[in-house]
Order: C-alpha cells, then structure tokens, then sequence
C-alpha cells in the first residue's frame, strides 16, 4: 500500500504545476481523515482536492463516490473521470443512466445517493469517501433537503470532501458537519486564481461608439466607483424617479441592431441621452478588444435564440475556415443518432449556422446533445459567443474570457427579482481561464433603470450566507421511523442545518433574553410605591391618548401606541384592503416603528404602520384564527379571509357624543385615581413606560425561542399524523402501504403512493401509464400554472377518467394537510399527458411536438421525469402486472432523442 507522502508527491507530480496554498491545506485535511469543506471561486481549482481524495481512497482500498446535484453535471464528470482513470474503474447513475455501478469510483447525482442510504444499498459497503459537490445547493428549495439527509445519515466511517462556491458562512457550514460527523476543516479560499475585472457598457443616441469603461478606479490604494461613469450616467439624463428594473424586465427584448434589447417592445423607458448597446454590437466590440471567448447571461431562452439569429442577420462571423469545419465536425459527432425529421424539428439548420459563425445558444429548453455540443466546442476554444441563461453557471465547465450580464435582474417563475451579491458572484466566476488569461472580465451592460451606482454596489459585494432549505418529506419520515426509533428519529432531525442553525440562534436569543429580564428587573426596582398603581394609570392615559386621537385624527405616536395595543384576531378598520383587515401579529422585524401582520379581504398578507393609517386604529371586531397561524399557507389565508368577509362589526363611525362621553369618563377616573397626586409621577411613569416595553420584549423572546426550538419536531409530527391518518403508519412502524412510500421518491411522494394503492395505475396500457404518471412529475409554469386545468386534448377516456379520481385523492388530502398545518401536496397536472402518450407510443418527435409551444429541451426533461417514475412504479406496485405495464413504458420511452444525450463520446477528447 502507497503510503501517503508518496501519494501526495506523485499526485502533485502528475498535475505538472505547483498546488495553491488552500489545495495543500484540503490535502492535509484528507490525509489526516478529516472531513473538508472547500469554499472558494468558481474555477479556483476546488475539483482537484476531490480528485486526490478519490486517489487516497482507491490507495487504501476503498470506493469512492462522487456526487452532483446536476444530471448533466453528472455525466461531465463521468467525462472527466473516465479520462484519468479509465472506463472500468469509473461508473455513472443519474437515473437516466446506470453505467458499471459496482465500479470503484462512481458518479452519481446526490438523490441517487440518498436513496442508496435509505435503502442500505451493498454498494455503500467499502465506502470510503463521499465527494458532495456544489453542496451550497443545501439551501435550494426543493433540492437542498436531499444534502442535509445524506450529510446527516451516511455512515460516519465514510469522509465527506464538500465543495462549494463562496458563501459568507462557510465556518459555519463545516461547525455543523462537525457536529454531526466529527472533525471537520474549513478551507476558504477568498482569492480568484485569474484577476476579475469590471466593465460598464453603455451606449449613446445617434452614435455608434460604444463606451466600455472601468466599473471601479483605485483611489488612495482602493477600490471605488468610477466618477466617470456616473458623471456620463448623470448627464445622459436618467429619470431616477423611474420603477426599478424588476418592474419593467418583463417586456420582450428588441431583436434589431441598434437601441439594444430594451428598445421597442411598447416599454415605457425613461427617454435618455444613453442607450443599451444591441447583443451584436456588445460582441463586436468584446472581439476587437480581444475579450472572446465569452458568456452573454439573458435571462430569457427565447432572448438567448433571438440573441443568435440577431447576430446571424447582422452578419457576424468571428471564425475561420478551419474552426468552422472542425465545428462541424462536433456538432454532426453529437446529434449522428438523431434522425433528420426530428433534427428539423429541433432547428438544426439555423443552430448550426449560428454554431459555424462562432456563436450558439445555451439553455434548459435545447435538446441535451445540441447542448452538449455548444458545452464542447466553447471548451475547445471554437464557439466564441454563448448566449446563456443562469443555469449554466451552476456547475457546468465552461470557463470564459468574459462574462457579460444583460440586466440585473431577472423572472423566477412568479416575478423579477434583483440579483443578489451571490448569484452576481456565481455569474461572474466564469470569467477568466486559469493558465490561458492574465485577467477575466465581468461586463454589465447599462440600462434605464438601474442607475450606476447600483451597479458598483452589487459588484463590489461578494457572496450571501448559506440557509437551509430542509423540512421533513413524507418519504423521508417513513424511512426515518423504517430505520429508528422515535428517540433517533427526532435526534437525527434535530442534527440537521436548519436546527442547527436555529440553535445558534436561540443562544443568542437566550443571551438576549437574559439580559432583557434583567434590565426588567432592575426597572421595576426602581420605580417607587405600588408598580400595579401606576401601571394602572399607565393605562388609563394611553386609553385617553387613543380617544382623543380617534376624535381629531391623532399623531403617528398615539397611531404607533394604538398599533402596539392591538392583538391576534383583533379586525381593523384600514384604507383600501376590502376596508377592514384581521390581525395575525406584530410585525417583529422593524425596531423602531410598531407595525402589524395583517390578512385582508383578498387573503393578502399585508404590513401596516402608522403610514397606513388617518387615525389610530381601533378594534372594530374580532375573528378566531386557524390554528395553526401560518401566513404563508394559502388554505390559512382563505380561511381568515372568509371570516374577515363575515365579521360583524361595530358601528364603523362612533357616535360623537358617546365618543365625547367616553373621553370625560377617563378624564374623570385620571383625576381620582391615587397616583394623580404623587409628585413623582413624571418619573415614575416614565420607568412603568419602560418596564411594559421590556415586558413586550421577554415575551416576543420568548415567543421567538420556542419557534425556533421545536419548528421541526412539530413539522415531522404533523406529518406523521398524516401518514396515520392514511394508513400509512401504525404507532411507530410502517404498514405495508408505508413501506411502499419509503421506496418513493418524488415531490408527491404520498400522493403517488396512494393512487398506486387505490389501483388507480392498474389495468393500463403502456401509452396510457407513461401518460398518467408523467402527471406526477410534470408542472405547468408562468400564468396559467393551474394543475386542475385539462390538457389541449386528452389521449384516451381512460386517462381522464383516472386523472379526475387521482385528482379527487390530491383534494381529499390537501384538506388533511390544511388541517394538521402543512404544506399542501401540489395538485397532479395533467398538461404532459397527451405529449407522453404519443411518444410512448412510438410517434415521431415531429408528429408529437407538432408546432407547439414546448421546446425540445422541455420535452426531453419532462419524458426522462417520467422515465425515472416509471421505474419507481415499476419497482413498488402490488400488482405484478402494473409493475410490468411500467417498465414497459419507461422502455417505450427511453428512445430516439431522449435516449440520445448525457454520455456521448466528445468529439475532440482523447479515445
């Protein structure tokens, strides 16, 4: 056996160049069997720890696993791999593909990897080394659980080498898999290993310069905004009282040369000296300042297409010959397995012309091997230009000279969103090939609503702290009470990032409300005599303030003190919001200015101070809230806003003369109560002030400390009396049904167990069951993203008739899921079943996208969504014959395009 000194040398050996300081720290970390967690840029060099990691697991004779959170990333490298270690030591499952598994080292996406665990798979026997790549996807929604579960429950024999991009919290991060694994080091590597540089583009009316100028200058030995460019930014006019981009980005991008993607399109841009320079014009002048190859990030796939066939009318070619050949060559070498129907179908033709002339698109809605085709010829140096949604930044291989961002800004689906230090950060690594440019650049182009020092602001921050995203699945709860007992169960729940992090918090909340209590006691020593007396006058004179201010409009204090008196339940009355709103809070994030959390007439959760009122708000009436209060579960929503809808409530204006005699009545109390003579009044007042303000204070900490303390226990509980509820536990064990579920993994896990259960899947033919279960994976987006909404057409009787006794099971639960508190199952989407059906049934790609609206790149991801299913049912159904119908389908499916992407041979790579 190769002892580790020289492992270490001949590994340093073999990669010919000097290893960076943060590398020999990680090595360091492997060779002592520690856990690491690599935190540094894109592009820094973090692969390589993982590499020697495998090599040291291989030295000492176990298996080494290498885990992504991307199929396509996966399959790179699988790439990689094979390349350095050979195709019979290296394996690859994705659930698209299962390549020689019982290799050595293996690739795998991370859910594959926690399936294993929660099965106890043989192939984690000899498990030495687990690679989580891109772990800072813990915070992803609906992907960022399956990390916390594999950190947590991987047998803590095998080491964990975690890499991840930059993020403000990474001591944090490794604390936790301390905690939970044990010794952990926590490399951080701030440094970019090629200089990133920052540029503004910006253009003029009338001319055709353009004006690429430094974002920043070095003033006094640092960094500051550039006074040039905001002096331009000024004199060019800007209407600064204009909405903020993430109103305006909506509007279709102008595919013409000049006036930019923001020009035309019936957008109400403030009218400017400047102009935003057109995609053509930004690539010509990024090719004569020598600044190519580059990414172009537009946030929209059909703006990355009309980037393309802009640049192709406007007569750009920015190769030569040979280049042009031998991308040929790399485009024919990937899509050679597509038949020619479905290749004019997906728009071959114009791809590769774009492709040819140096420049190609690159986005979720192309087909894998177009795709893998662009990623090869940008690595090999051919394609100039990639026009580029953000996917790509997360984790793809495709380093740049340049990287050029459209706009700051971009549609997560519900609407625009500015971006954050993070994700600029995630965009702007690409920029700069380690060992090929002396400097990267990171190119923002101007725009009419976001003034330039907005733009400094963003770059010059670097990254966002890292949150956890997890919560207990159905799934997850019925493997945890398969594998533990209840005490472990909630012990291993209580291990994850998300209590983790909330205990840290809580230290500090207790510190908090330690001392709170204290300073509350030493008040109430200090206020002389009775503490109930004057508390009690306290009182009566807010009442008279709150009176008064109700009479003649009142001031933002007597509104503030109004707003502090109200409590949940209590109705309101407010300008606009259906006229009244029902109170869930006090809105504990602002320090200074009382406001409360309200739910209108319209189920909107709303924030109101002072602002939002003309006179101090007073309890009008008073609705029974929910319980749980969950302000962010729409079924909650509903329910207040109904109630809100029937409340009965007082005479909305108050009669003058009951209202005058009410003020006389406090007045006259006031004047006799006992404290009205003491001559410490002023004083003692101000303390009793004092001591109701800290009394709010320990309770709100209070209130905050119990929140964070049993968040999760309650989740899972409530999740557990759902799955009694349905017969899916008995006590603390599993039923059949149970065990069925815990072998489920999907985002309507229960749901789809249910319906198998019910027989609903049974008795189908093979297109019908590709059909009905692509309902469970695929969702609608944008607008209209409503599952109950049928499809254009519906592929048999059967299909639909099923569907809607599948949908009546998704309602049924949801009701029981709103009554135990939680998140409701999405509902099954029937939209995919038409194009599912006709391609399990062997039509062409031609005859089954026919013109519609969905991209070839959607299809192919929503088909192989349903291929994995499939084999899921395949592998639980009770009945012999639906699990046979499955595997049927998922086979009928893996076909022509589809089957055609993920581990094609590159074109230019070494046999």
């Amino acid at each position: 056996m190769i002892s580790a000194a020289d492992l270490r040398e001949r590994f340093a050996a073999a990669r010919g160049f000097p290893l960076d300081s943060f590398q020999e720290q990680a090595l360091d970390a492997v060779d002592a069997g520690r856990h690491v967690l690599v935190a540094a840029p894109t592009g820094s060099g973090k692969t390589l720890v993982a590499e020697y990691a495998i090599d040291h697991a291989r030295a000492t004779g176990g298996k080494a696993f290498y885990t992504t959170p991307l199929k396509a990333l996966s399959n790179q490298k699988y790439g990689d791999l094979v390349r350095e270690h050979g195709s019979e030591a290296v394996g690859l499952l994705t659930g698209d593909n299962s390549i020689n598994g019982d290799a050595p080292i293996v690739v795998m996406t991370t859910e594959v990897l926690r399936n294993m665990i929660y099965a106890a798979s043989p192939a984690l026997d000899g498990l030495s080394v687990v690679v989580l790549d891109e772990v800072h996807y813990l915070q992803d929604r609906y992907r960022g659980p399956v990390w916390e579960e594999v950190i947590v429950h991987l047998d803590t024999a095998v080491r964990l080498v975690c890499l991840s991009a930059t993020v403000s919290n990474a001591e944090e991060v490794a604390a936790w898999i301390e905690t939970v694994r044990g010794p952990t080091t926590a490399v951080i590597e701030e440094q970019r290993p090629v200089t990133l540089e920052h540029r503004y583009l910006v253009g003029e009316r009338g001319a055709d310069a353009l004006h690429l100028m430094p974002t920043f200058i070095e003033d006094h030995g640092r960094l500051v905004a550039n006074p040039d460019v905001a002096r331009l930014d000024q004199r060019g006019g800007r209407n600064s009282s204009s909405a903020g981009e993430g109103d305006r980005t909506g509007r279709r991008a102008n595919v013409g040369r000049r006036g930019g993607p923001h020009r035309g399109g019936g957008s109400a841009a403030p009218r400017t000296r400047l102009r935003t320079p057109s995609r053509s014009e930004t690539v010509e002048r990024l090719d004569r300042e020598g600044m190519l190859p580059g990414i172009v990030f537009v946030f929209s796939r059909a703006g990355c297409d009309q980037a393309v066939q802009q640049c192709l009318a406007d007569g750009l070619r920015l190769t030569d010959t040979n280049e042009r050949a031998r991308l040929r060559q790399i485009a024919e070498a990937h899509t050679d397995d597509l038949p020619a129907d479905d290749l004019e179908v997906l728009g071959y033709r114009d791809w590769l012309a774009g492709l040819e002339s140096g420049f190609a698109a690159h986005h979720a809605g192309m087909v894998p091997p177009m795709k893998e085709a662009v990623e090869e010829a940008f690595s090999a140096g051919l394609a100039k230009v990639v026009f580029a949604t953000e996917t790509l930044a997360l984790g793809i291989n495709m380093p740049a000279r340049s990287v050029v961002i459209e706009k700051l800004s971009k549609f997560t689906g519900e609407r625009h969103e500015f971006l954050t230090p993070g994700e600029y950060t995630q965009l702007t690594g690409r920029a700069g090939r380690r060992g090929i440019d002396a400097r990267g650049y990171a190119v923002v182009l101007w725009s009419p609503f976001v003034p330039f020092d907005q733009v400094a602001s963003l770059a010059s921050r670097r990254s966002d702290a890292l949150t956890s995203a997890f919560h207990p699945t159905y799934n997850m709860a019925a493997n945890l009470v398969r594998r533990y007992s209840k005490f472990e169960a909630h012990h291993l729940l209580n291990l994850s990032f998300a209590q983790f992090h909330a205990d840290r918090d809580v230290v500090a909340l207790e510190r908090q409300l330690e001392r709170t209590r204290t300073n509350l006691a030493r008040q109430r020593e200090l206020i002389p005599g009775d503490l109930g007396e004057i508390e009690e006058y306290a009182g009566l004179l807010v009442e008279l303030d709150v009176a008064r201010a109700g009479r003649r409009g009142g001031g933002s204090r007597r509104v503030a003190d109004a707003l502090e008196a109200l409590r949940p339940g209590d109705v309101v009355l407010v300008r606009g919001r259906g006229g009244r709103v029902a109170v869930l809070g006090h809105d504990q994030r602002k320090k200074q200015t009382p406001r409360i959390v309200a739910i209108d007439t319209r189920r909107a959760v709303v924030r109101l101070g002072p602002d939002d009122f003309d006179a101090s708000p007073r309890r009008v009436g008073s609705v029974d809230l929910p319980q749980p209060v969950n302000a962010r579960n729409p079924a909650f929503r509903k329910q207040v806003a109904d109630r809100l809808r029937n409340a009965k409530l007082r005479d909305q204006q108050l009669r003058s003369k009951s209202h005058d005699r009410r003020i006389a009545a406090l007045e006259r109390q006031l004047a006799d109560h006992p404290a009205a003579d003491d001559p410490n009044l002023r004083s003692r007042l101000r303390a009793a002030s004092s001591v109701a303000r800290l009394e709010r204070d320990v309770q709100r900490l209070e209130r905050r400390i119990r929140g964070r303390n049993d968040s999760l226990a309650r989740h899972f509980d409530r999740v557990l009396r759902v799955l009694g509820a349905w017969g899916y536990v008995d006590g603390w064990s599993l039923t059949e049904a149970g065990e069925r579920l815990a072998r489920v993994y999907n985002e309507t896990d229960l749901l789809l167990a249910v319906a198998i259960g019910a027989g609903q899947l049974d008795g189908l033919r093979v297109p019908e069951m590709a059909a009905l279960v692509s309902c469970f994976t695929y969702e609608r987006r944008g607008p209209e993203s409503d599952a109950a909404m049928p499809p254009p057409r519906w592929p048999t009787k059967t299909v639909a008739l099923r569907w809607r006794a599948i949908d009546k099971i998704a309602r049924d639960l949801q009701h029981d899921e709103d009554e135990a508190g939680l998140p409701e199952t999405r509902s099954p989407d029937p939209g995919f079943t038409p194009y599912a059906y006709e391609w399990a049934s062997g039509e062409s790609l031609a005859d089954v996208l026919d013109d519609d609206e969905m991209t070839g790149g959607d299809f192919v991801r929503h088909v192989k969504q349903c291929i994995d299913l499939l084999r899921q049912v395949g592998d639980v159904a009770p009945n012999e014959a639906t699990r046979e119908r499955a595997r049927e389908a998922a086979d009928a499916c893996h076909r022509g395009v589809v089957a055609a992407s993920g581990v094609a041979a590159s074109s230019t790579s070494p046999a």
